[in-house]
């Protein structure tokens, strides 16, 4: 990999990142709508907003061979459903106040990349690596103790997402091509869930007024956006470094969470981040000496 494709990636990551970063401000102006509800438009917009960026760059032609290559559509689809499940909790996170725990499990997810490059991708760890995992598994054990019960909305973001870059990682599709195929495989789910709703008189797709409309519209593109970004990202980086760059990611979320939501940070969970944040430091200082090497 030479020098301007790494640094094309860094750049792609930091952009797809500082993104997501700004999504619990965003997405706390939609929490009166049902989560289900905010996923289903987020996947039809994206897909139009996508649709017309492939209309413009001429790109169906990437499309169309997709098509041809059933196990590339299918791994597509398995991303799909990887990122859609991590959007639901998300954005369940953000309407019941859990922004502290979504960022806990954001941080979580470069740790779920060291362990996934290991168990999948028979990547080999350094002593380095070994502590921070080994302080991340610390980090879920003192959750059990202190506070009674696994931290199952972070854990479940962190092992989402990070499957999610394992398996885009492994598809060689390019971003604009692979986001449209993702969002294709999620309406069918998004329209059923539309149409079961409408029996009880909800209509999913007609939003009670302009403002809201505005905003879900305005998710799709935003949706699309940063996954367009870390799709790059992914096909220009190692699985480490993308996981490196995350942190961006839940320091802006964990900041909204704290100084602007006024959410509770408990002493028990303030060690956990504690134990994340110093397991982060390690596997920076592991991933600086190997970049320096390199």
């Amino acid at each position: 990999m030479n020098r301007k494709t790494h640094l094309a990636g860094v750049g792609f990551g930091l952009l797809a990142y500082s993104i997501w970063g700004f999504f619990p401000l965003y997405f706390r102006q939609l929490s009166h709508v049902s989560p289900m509800d905010v996923l289903s438009h987020r996947a039809l917009w994206g897909f139009i907003f996508v649709a017309l960026l492939l209309t413009l760059r001429q790109g169906w032609g990437r499309v169309i061979a997709v098509f041809k290559t059933p196990r590339q559509f299918a791994m597509l689809a398995l991303a799909a459903f990887l990122v859609g499940s991590n959007w639901l909790m998300f954005l369940w996170a953000v309407a019941h106040q859990q922004v502290v725990a979504s960022s806990l499990g954001y941080f979580l997810t470069p740790l779920v990349n060291v362990l996934l490059g290991l168990l999948v991708l028979k990547e080999r760890l350094n002593k380095l690596e070994w502590i921070s995992v080994g302080l991340a598994f610390a980090a879920i054990a003192n959750e059990i103790m202190a506070l009674g019960s696994l931290p199952w909305v972070s854990l479940f973001l962190a092992a989402t997402f990070g499957t999610y870059g394992l398996v885009r990682k492994q598809v060689p599709v390019d971003a604009l091509s692979g986001l449209w195929l993702e969002t294709l495989a999620m309406l069918p789910v998004c329209g059923i869930y539309a149409l079961w709703m409408a029996q009880s008189g909800h209509m999913v797709f007609t939003p009670e007024n302009g403002l809201t409309a505005t905003l879900l519209i305005g998710a799709g593109i935003l949706t699309a956006l940063p996954l367009m970004f870390f799709a790059a990202a992914t096909q220009r980086l190692d699985l480490a470094t993308v996981g490196m760059l995350m942190y961006i990611n839940p320091t802006m979320q964990f900041i909204t969470a704290i100084w602007i939501f006024g959410e509770p940070l408990q002493t028990a969970r303030l060690v956990s981040f504690a134990l994340i944040w110093i397991g982060l430091i390690v596997f920076s200082w592991s991933m600086w000496q190997k970049l320096r090497h390199r």
